[in-house]
């Protein structure tokens, strides 16, 4: 495993297998982007950029944006969460804030608070529409 974050680094490539953990009582500002899944069990304040997984464990809270492939939550978000494909929202899950995805699934006891557009890509459709009012007007 060694050898290939060494390879990884000098050949300048990401591994999209790669999976990153914020443990519990860690705290972090600032924004992450990555190619692979994150967990995060502890605080995080900014901006979570992922073409995996983003897992927020009961014990984790996030303040801000997250933008991935697929999420699961068991904790607490305070903004927006876009996701690509299946948002699961867990008893435990405190959302107070924007959900934007393809599915949801929410257990009996999940708390959400604030918009929620599903399906099609809500962004694609808008800028289509603002796209037709330019060449009419």
């Amino acid at each position: 495993m060694l050898m290939s974050r060494k390879n990884m680094a000098k050949n300048g490539e990401l591994d999209a297998s790669a999976r990153n953990h914020i443990a519990g009582g860690t705290k972090i500002s600032g924004d992450i982007d990555t190619n692979g899944d994150i967990r995060i069990d502890g605080e995080l304040i900014g901006t979570i950029t992922s073409a995996g997984k983003v897992v927020i464990g009961e014990t984790g809270k996030v303040e801000g944006e997250i933008l991935c492939q697929n999420s699961n939550v068991s904790g607490s978000l305070k903004g927006k969460i876009q996701v690509k494909e299946l948002l699961s929202l867990q008893a435990t899950a405190r959302i107070n804030g924007d959900i934007e995805t393809g599915k949801l699934s929410i257990e009996p006891g999940a708390n959400f608070t604030g918009n929620c557009n599903m399906g099609a890509v809500i962004k694609d459709i808008s800028e289509s529409q603002d796209d037709l009012r330019e060449k009419t007007a």
